[in-house]
């Protein structure tokens, strides 16, 4: 065993760990070694909505993700788009009567310098707003379009709900190949002299550096590294445990469902389309009686969150359509196989049917061929990612980043190669790191936003 196997070992290798590896290889040339003992993008990273956009409530977090989206366009110039970026959008939908709380949050969100990218097209004035027919990013406006005339919601957006009153184009958004990007910034890791090494950490102790305590098929070995970074997801909590420290997160199981358009009740131009009102499900009586009787499914017969989101997947060429509905609030153990809930696809049919109604027609016959899978959003309580150094020396942390970690994962990279390696640092990086636990009135502030940007 050589003195130090690796300079850095990054633990986690979803797209998280590996972009910290990516700009720690070619920004500032360090030898990494990431540890998982999975294959790269197996866990979470694979269950990714692999969706992008540059809204946030607060100013931080737009200026955090737009720096992402910076660094995926430089990728895919670089690449020849192999990471398939396109950008059509998000379309937020809503039927409230009074949107000045959504407008407040987009002026919070884009600061000042951003208020001119805002345009509201009110009825009668929709002439100017210009549809997502074309999905390359490069000539994609920017901004956001905020859409008050009906004539114009109607023409643009025809299949959604006519009782839909506004809707926010987000357009810096869209969706990549998580899967691509990850596997070009590993080529691009290894070529630098990183590695990958297929373990699962068991330990860690100090001595003038790190040295860890490996198991694999083959038995227990130790590696020694000068410096650690904590990437590992939805096990964040469980390595920062391993260095004596409490990182102040929470994991919730997600889910997800994917299937074949065949009644093309999505047209493949919609951009990823998110209604933001609540609901209760439009269930039969004789529906709603059965799931009341059992405590573990009463609770869908409540008022349910908004947030749920429809896109085409595959492009334009493609047959398939995501559904997802992040409204799980319940924290839980990481598990290696988690429970499906076998509910859950009709719940999130049914429920993307009240902004979608041309959804109805599977209600009840969801294609055979049709995908439920989820992830882990290991997130903290005011949903912002925790970037930077950890109480002990020499170990760092890349995580809690919901979901958004594929949206956000070059930003994290770059931000936290940027701590290890030096350099200059954006003006934010504090707000993000461990550290602002110790600011009490920027937690204040977050913890007691009504909206965090959960999507």
């Amino acid at each position: 065993m050589t003195a130090h196997d690796s300079d850095i070992v990054v633990v986690g290798a979803g797209i998280v760990g590996i972009a910290t590896a990516y700009f720690l290889s070619t920004r500032h040339k360090r030898r990494v070694t990431i540890l998982d003992p999975n294959a790269p993008m197996s866990m979470t990273s694979a269950a990714s909505g692999e969706n992008y956009r540059n809204w946030w409530p607060h100013r931080v977090m737009t200026r955090f993700t737009d720096r992402s989206i910076d660094l995926m366009e430089e990728i895919a110039r670089e690449s020849d788009n192999r990471l398939h970026m396109t950008r059509r959008g998000y379309a937020l939908a809503t039927r409230r009567a009074n949107i000045d709380a959504l407008i407040e949050q987009l002026n919070q969100g884009y600061g000042t310098e951003g208020a001119a990218s805002i345009r509201i097209h009110e009825k009668g004035k929709g002439g100017a707003y210009v549809p997502a027919v074309d999905a390359d990013w490069q000539r994609a406006p920017a901004g956001v379009d905020v859409l008050r005339d009906p004539a114009t919601i109607r023409a643009a957006f025809p299949g959604f709900d006519p009782t839909v009153s506004t809707i926010l184009h987000i357009r810096r958004a869209g969706d990549i190949s998580g899967q691509q990007m990850g596997q070009f910034m590993l080529e691009r890791i290894r070529a630098g002299g990183g590695r990958l090494v297929t373990a699962r950490l068991h330990g860690v102790a100090r001595d003038k550096g790190f040295v860890l305590e490996l198991r694999d098929g083959a038995g227990t070995r130790s590696m020694r590294a000068d410096q650690l970074v904590n990437a590992a997801g939805p096990y964040l909590a469980e390595v920062a445990a391993m260095l004596g420290e409490k990182l102040p997160v929470t994991t919730l199981w997600q889910q997800k469902i994917a299937f074949e358009d065949r009644e093309a009740a999505i047209p493949r131009r919609t951009p990823f389309a998110i209604d933001l009102d609540g609901q209760t499900i439009a269930w039969t009586d004789e529906e709603r009686a059965v799931l009341a009787e059992t405590p573990s499914t009463a609770w869908l017969t409540k008022p349910m969150p908004g947030g749920i989101h429809c896109r085409p997947d595959g492009g334009d060429a493609g047959r398939w359509i995501k559904l997802g509905w992040a409204y799980n609030r319940t924290p839980g153990p990481v598990q290696k196989e988690p429970p499906l809930d076998p509910q859950f696809p009709d719940t999130v049919l049914r429920g993307a049917s009240r902004l979608n109604p041309s959804l109805k027609a599977y209600i009840g016959r969801l294609p055979r061929q049709h995908t439920h899978y989820g992830g882990y959003y290991t997130m903290t309580r005011e949903n912002w990612p925790l970037i930077g150094p950890m109480a002990t020396p020499g170990a760092f942390v890349a995580g809690a980043l919901s979901g958004f970690g594929t949206m956000s994962a070059c930003a994290t990279g770059e931000l936290c190669a940027g701590w290890i390696g030096g350099g200059g640092l954006p003006d934010y990086a504090g707000s993000l790191s461990p550290a602002r636990q110790n600011d009490a009135a920027l937690m204040e502030s977050l913890t007691a936003a009504q909206d965090k940007g959960v999507l």
